[in-house]
């Protein structure tokens, strides 16, 4: 029974990662009405090379959360209630950034395009940040997409790596990159539901911090060591 329950998931998981490596680029590109968006497939083929990369890894060294990280559902067992909420947010918000810039750029012209030279700080600012994307996946084998306390793997303190620099940096990375993202495409309007994004990673990063405070055994002790959340030497 065991086994099949593996075999289970991880057919569920690379089920899960075919479809999404598919749905990305047409949520990208379908709205734009062309697939001839060349700005749009550079950024695709950066995130198509980062998840070609990141997912052997995590297949050798970290299976169970390429698994978890791979769930469909924001609505998980054993996740706190206020996170429900944000998680269906964060998706529904999170389409609109992915489809925002083709209506925006190439289909309807809402807004003017940002200058070249900003689009391509953006687009190489992705390397850099997938490398530490990278870097905070493979320090954390608890990093649920959800919100909860990990009993069934034993969850401990996570305190190595990027962690000693600051307490949650997947949401410091993440949060860099939902602004990157429209602004590598050039769009203005895309700007807005990625800074809905990033505001409400910031509320779901204060109220897992408390979470984990009251929750999870030697966090509070970990927080007197890393004293900031998101920005070192600032908050």
């Amino acid at each position: 029974m065991a086994k099949e329950q593996q075999a289970g998931i991880k057919i569920g998981t690379w089920i899960s990662l075919v479809v999404r490596t598919v749905l990305f680029p047409v949520f990208v590109l379908l709205p734009a009405g062309t697939w001839q968006w060349w700005d749009a497939w550079v950024l695709i083929g950066l995130w198509l090379i980062f998840f070609a990369v990141l997912t052997p890894l995590l297949v050798i060294h970290d299976p169970e959360l390429l698994a978890e990280r791979m769930k469909v559902s924001p609505v998980q067992e054993g996740q706190k209630g206020w996170d429900k909420v944000i998680m269906v947010l964060i998706v529904i918000v999170g389409i609109s950034l992915y489809i925002v810039p083709g209506f925006d750029v190439i289909r309807y012209e809402w807004s003017e395009p940002l200058p070249r030279w900003i689009q391509i700080i953006a687009l190489v600012a992705h390397v850099p940040l997938f490398l530490l994307l990278g870097w905070v996946m493979l320090a954390n084998t608890y990093l649920s997409q959800v919100v909860k306390i990990d009993h069934h793997r034993e969850h401990t303190v996570i305190t190595g790596g990027p962690y000693k620099i600051v307490r949650h940096p997947m949401y410091t990375v993440v949060i860099v990159l939902f602004l990157a993202f429209p602004v590598a495409l050039g769009s203005r309007i895309g700007l807005i539901p990625a800074s809905l994004l990033a505001v409400l990673l910031i509320i779901r990063t204060v109220l897992e911090d408390r979470t984990l405070h009251a929750e999870l055994s030697g966090y509070p002790e970990y927080a007197s060591v890393t004293r900031y959340k998101l920005l070192p030497g600032i908050w």
